[in-house]
C-alpha cells in the first residue's frame, strides 16, 4: 500500500464511518436493540479511530521506513473489515458468533501500531 492508497482508503473509512454513527443514531435507534446499539457504535469508534490511524500513516509516509508504514497500513485495514465489519454484522443480525471475528481484528490493530512504533525506533535520516 502507498500513500496515495493510505490517503483513500483513510478518507474512505472516515467517511463511512460517520455515515454509520448517523445511521445508527437515527435509523437503527428503534431498530436495534439499546445493546446492539453500544456494539454498534463501538464499531465506528474503532473505525473512525483506525480511518484518522490511516491518514496518520500516509502523512507520516516520507519520514519513516515505507514497508513498515505499509504494513501497518495494511494491517489498519484489515483490522477496520474485521473488527468494525463483525461488529457491524453482529449489530444488525444478532448472530454472536460473528464476535468472534472481531478479535482478529483487534489483533490487527495492536500489529499495526507495533509496526508504527519500530518504524519510529528505525526511524531513517
Amino acid at each position: 500500500m502507498n500513500d496515495r492508497h493510505m490517503l483513500v482508503a483513510g478518507a474512505a473509512n472516515m467517511f463511512i464511518a460517520v455515515a454509520a454513527g448517523a445511521f445508527g443514531a437515527h435509523g437503527l435507534k428503534t431498530v436495534l436493540s439499546p445493546e446492539m446499539l453500544v456494539i454498534w457504535q463501538t464499531g465506528v469508534t474503532y473505525q473512525a479511530s483506525h480511518g484518522l490511524g490511516l491518514l496518520l500513516l500516509c502523512a507520516l509516509w516520507t519520514r519513516f521506513s515505507v514497508t513498515l508504514l505499509s504494513r501497518a497500513a495494511g494491517l489498519m485495514l484489515a483490522g477496520i473489515i474485521l473488527f468494525s465489519g463483525s461488529l457491524y454484522a453482529l449489530a444488525l443480525t444478532g448472530i454472536r458468533p460473528l464476535g468472534a471475528i472481531t478479535p482478529f481484528g483487534g489483533l490487527c490493530f495492536l500489529l499495526a501500531w507495533a509496526m508504527l512504533v519500530m518504524a519510529g525506533w528505525r526511524r531513517r535520516g
